[in-house]
């Protein structure tokens, strides 16, 4: 891991740009070290694109003593080109403007290679960030992609508490892997997501192990998640990272 800037934003949380490998990422520390760690997941449309969400959730982690860390995703941003993720969006982009139905070929075409490729750099990711002194541990995990988050929270026993965004789709393999996932769960689901299959986020909330688990829908679409959400994520890693 390599820090590329650092910069001090107005409340006093440290931000820093690294590299790892070819991999961008940004770290945010609080004032307070060494301290929990939470990773930001997003969805693949670049670092730059989601840095203003990104950042927003880093301040209030922060505000209550959390580090977080994010990473580009494969084949996102500056990142060398994946032309079979390309082929995946524009099949699906085709589909939805035709308004058919999105086939489980393109979900996992799109989804399981986009898993398979990004959990092992989260992993990386995470050997590095621990190894630094203002990390102190647990970890959790908080965000989208989804699938990434189940297969993080089966392969990687770090992750000891995960907050998942419903509203990406969903391979029916990363069903059974969801029956493998016995950490606590608080699960975010927009009751009115223009993108997203309610009825299969139910399914997959109901396919999870854990004895911990929460579902918290409210209504509107795939951005108009409310600011009090965010509250309560914090809240609930409050309760299982401290």
């Amino acid at each position: 891991m390599r820090f590329t800037s650092e910069q001090r934003l107005d409340d006093g949380v440290l931000e820093r740009e690294f590299t790892l490998g070819e991999i961008p990422g940004i770290l945010w520390t609080p004032a307070s070290a060494p301290a929990p760690l939470i990773l930001l997941g997003h969805p693949p449309l670049g670092l730059r694109k989601m840095y203003p969400r990104l950042v927003a959730r880093a301040q209030q982690s922060a505000a209550e003593g959390f580090a977080t860390a994010t990473i580009e995703l494969p084949g996102s941003g500056d990142r060398p080109r994946w032309p079979a993720a390309e082929q995946a969006h524009a099949d699906l982009r085709r589909a939805m403007e035709a308004g058919e139905p999105v086939s489980d070929e393109i979900v996992d075409a799109l989804i399981l290679p986009l898993v398979d490729k990004a959990v092992p750099e989260w992993q990386t990711a995470l050997d590095s960030l621990l190894s630094l002194p203002e990390i102190g541990g647990p970890v959790g995990y908080s965000g989208g992609v989804i699938s990434i988050g189940i297969r993080l929270a089966v392969v990687e026993p770090r992750v000891s508490a995960a907050v998942l965004f419903a509203g990406s789709f969903v391979p029916r393999a990363m069903f059974e892997e969801a029956g493998q996932v016995t950490i606590p769960l608080h699960v975010l689901l927009q009751w009115d997501d223009e993108g997203n299959d309610r009825q299969a986020a139910l399914d997959l909330f109901d396919a999870f192990s854990s004895k911990e688990k929460s579902l918290h829908a409210h209504l509107g679409g795939h951005t108009g998640v409310p600011q009090f959400a965010g509250d309560a994520a914090t809240q609930f890693f409050t309760r299982h990272l401290k």
